[in-house]
């Protein structure tokens, strides 16, 4: 069956952690959606995931696309039925610690500017909405392209992940105004599960410290004391990312969207190990030091520690939308210990 009303939004990235909430969120809110899948198969788990969630998939287009194709690789027909799309989201990104520059980039910077540029002919545009990636969209000034050796130096300091999305991101913002695109980029911390049930989906990151943490394997924690992982909720998130395009008006907006009463990592880990029951770090170890050991001492790849930093984050900008809106973090420390629990019932998404 068809629905009822043509889409009104298009979500790249539709059956991944976030944009399978966010769908969620906004049928919920009677929002006609488009999810841009590869195949069939992946339509089928969509629509049963949102059943299963609540929703009423019957108000949901989808269609097969490959963002790393020019037009997302619609067909003409898909692209037609797409004609009244007005807010485009992309949260598409091959996300996984330890990424090549040639794994990574076709999806999380090629990707990324195909989707813009699918965007800039919609005719009846209101807002693209970019994903970027933790740690990035700090720059007031962001430069693209960069010249080669720029960028050779940017992959050999970072991950590949956490590389191709710095330079998403800056492409983007440099690109979009000239596309006439009104862009919102939002930065989200490390995202956990749901704040009531904590249903996660996402194993690596922050959720791969609390596997280790459960499994005996954390012994030393790569921390000083003022660490600072800040977490959001999935559910926050994806509520917030549908407020974005009805609020924001400027030609290019960049929101950090974290929980600012996040415990410092020593904290956060020492109240999850009480709350898993099992043993806490003995002590903490600079996180420079970690990235130099080898990874059969770590348990990690020594790249996937680049999320610990002490720094803090400009949070005025979500912060007003959220209060425009009514949005409010649930309390942490219960959406921390939901997700902890849930991460252990699911094995940790080894299955």
């Amino acid at each position: 069956m068809s629905p009822t009303l043509p889409p009104r939004v298009l979500i790249l990235g539709s059956t991944g952690f976030l944009g399978r909430w966010l769908a969620l969120e906004l049928l919920t809110q009677g929002v006609p959606v488009a999810a841009a899948v590869r195949g069939v198969g992946a339509a089928a788990w969509l629509r049963r995931w949102l059943r299963d969630h609540g929703a009423d998939s019957a108000e949901l287009t989808t269609v097969p696309a490959d963002l790393t194709r020019p037009v997302l690789g619609l067909s003409p027909a898909d692209d037609a039925r797409l004609g009244e799309v007005r807010d485009v989201y992309n949260l598409a990104a091959r996300y996984r610690f330890g990424l090549t520059r040639a794994e990574a980039e076709p999806v999380n910077l090629y990707g990324a500017l195909n989707v813009l540029q699918w965007a800039a002919g919609r005719p009846m545009l209101r807002r693209m909405v970019h994903v970027s990636g933790y740690r990035t969209g700090n720059d007031p000034q962001p430069r693209y392209p960069l010249d080669q050796p720029a960028v050779e130096a940017l992959y050999r300091g970072l991950d590949g992940y956490l590389a191709s999305k710095r330079l998403a991101d800056a492409a983007v913002r440099v690109t979009a105004p000239g596309l006439g695109v009104p862009l919102t980029t939002v930065n989200p911390a490390s995202v956990i599960g749901h704040s009531r049930t904590g249903e996660a989906g996402q194993h690596i990151g922050l959720a791969e410290m609390v596997r280790h943490l459960h499994t005996g394997r954390l012994a030393l924690l790569p921390s000083s004391k003022r660490t600072f992982v800040p977490v959001v909720t999935v559910d926050h998130l994806a509520r917030f990312l549908a407020a974005v395009p009805e609020f924001d008006r400027e030609p290019v907006q960049v929101h950090t969207v974290l929980d600012p009463s996040t415990p410092f990592l020593p904290d956060l880990i020492g109240m999850l190990a009480a709350h898993l029951d099992v043993r806490p770090p003995r002590a903490t170890v600079p996180p420079a030091l970690v990235r130099r050991l080898p990874r059969v001492l770590t348990g990690s790849a020594p790249r996937s520690f680049a999320f610990l930093s002490e720094e803090q984050y400009d949070t005025a900008s979500a912060e007003r939308l959220a209060a425009t809106v009514g949005l409010t973090h649930p309390p942490v420390l219960p959406a921390l210990q939901r997700w902890a629990t849930r991460l252990v019932a699911d094995g940790f998404g080894v299955a």
